[in-house]
């Protein structure tokens, strides 16, 4: 029998668990009126003057460091539709976490992912096989190669002027040889087939055209490669995107590449009008990726699932990741430089998605996120190298030349 002691004290401990917010739920925001704490262990990151998130690590001491923390707010206007919403933006600079593996662990600790496997919504792509397959060095060469039902594995060494856009066939892995192979003034295009995999090559796409294009095509795996252009000159519609991913593909992981010096990253879903064929598909995973000098599209996700961990963003003057057209995305362990609204879910549509995110870092980067998103977890296991030295850990080991093919 309880005594007459015990019942208060239980009920007293329940309300303060209660007081609490759970781990990765909202700690608030305007119009919240649930807990604005978080459990232990868990510490309340402000997003937006909507929704502020329970973030894994401490409020201050133990192992993460914070110096020179300057806030400044500012305000914009939206206009939607009928309604006009007022919001207000804070920029955070801050140093953040120590960018090194700490030996005390607190926030920094956690193992880094491995360089040379392939996990995400790409799991299970084969490619060509493990053959050794053929060595071309001319764009004559690389079309033959290509122009079967089947490519087998195909291994490009040195880089390729001039080629224009190839189509891929099914059930092919195209390597590049060392680390400067590749495509410059071309790409490829990995239309209605399936099992792809794209693997230490640079990409300088031509005008109108993209370094990669995944249309209406289910496991792909590219990784390892690096995509470029000529930087943000001329007008943003000079060239197209560095990697797309439309027409209700599936099954997609972009991993372990560097992109840079372009106006339109990586879009996920290519038009508003596109939701018969696109709604339940686009499950893309990206990871390990640093993004670099692009103006946008990092990725932009219409209709789609995406689950974006582990990548880093330095110099992004407009756009990170767009979550619209009702689109899901999960954004975790990310450190986010000098980038304009890291995270977005109103953006550019007429229709905003959702996203979810923990476990970030925002330097000198704002999101605006109005819609809070229902993928709280990945279908699959994966690692995640934790945000605090991503950004060193991608510099050594992600683009071309890291690894062996």
């Amino acid at each position: 029998m309880r005594s007459q002691f015990q019942i208060p004290l239980v009920l007293a401990f329940a309300a303060q668990v209660l007081a609490q917010a759970q781990p990765w739920g909202q700690c608030g925001g305007s119009g919240w009126t649930g807990p604005t704490t978080c459990v232990s262990g868990w510490c309340c990151q402000f997003s937006n003057e909507w929704y502020s998130q329970c973030i894994q690590g401490s409020c201050g001491g133990g192992a993460t460091t914070t110096t020179a923390r300057t806030t400044t707010t500012s305000s914009r206007t939206t206009t939607r539709a009928a309604t006009t919403i007022t919001t207000t933006t804070r920029t955070t600079t801050s140093s953040g976490p120590n960018p090194t593996t700490s030996s005390g662990g607190g926030t920094c600790s956690g193992s880094n992912a491995a360089v040379n496997q392939l996990q995400g919504y790409g799991t299970g792509t084969t490619g060509g096989g493990s053959g050794s397959g053929v060595t071309v060095t001319s764009c004559s060469a690389l079309e033959a190669a290509l122009s079967g039902t089947t490519g087998g594995v195909i291994r490009i060494n040195g880089l390729l002027n001039g080629c224009g856009i190839y189509r891929v066939p099914a059930d092919t892995t195209i390597l590049g040889v060392g680390s400067n192979s590749g495509m410059v003034g071309g790409g490829l295009y990995v239309r209605r087939v399936s099992n792809v995999i794209i693997r230490n090559l640079k990409f300088s796409p031509p005008a109108k055209g993209d370094g990669v294009n995944i249309d209406a095509s289910t496991r792909v795996w590219v990784d390892h490669c690096e995509f470029y252009s000529l930087g943000l000159v001329g007008g943003k519609d000079d060239f197209d995107g560095l990697l797309d991913v439309n027409h209700g593909s599936d099954f997609v992981t972009i991993s372990w590449n560097k992109f840079r010096d372009h106006w339109k990253g990586s879009l996920v879903g290519h038009s508003d009008n596109n939701a018969s064929e696109d709604t339940g598909k686009l499950h893309v995973t990206y990871h390990h990726n640093s993004f670099t000098n692009v103006n946008s599209r990092l990725p932009s996700v219409r209709f789609g699932t995406a689950h974006i961990f582990s990548n880093c963003y330095t110099d992004i003057p407009t756009s990170g990741i767009n979550s619209r057209m009702g689109a899901q995305v999960l954004v975790e362990q990310n450190h986010f430089r000098n980038t304009k609204l890291a995270i977005v879910t109103d953006l550019d549509s007429d229709l905003e998605g959702y996203a979810v995110h923990r476990n970030n870092i925002f330097d000198s980067s704002d999101t605006r996120i109005t819609k809070v998103g229902s993928l709280n977890s990945a279908p699959y296991s994966y690692t995640a190298s934790p945000a605090c030295r991503v950004c060193d850990l991608i510099a050594s080991s992600a683009g071309t030349g890291k690894i062996t093919v």
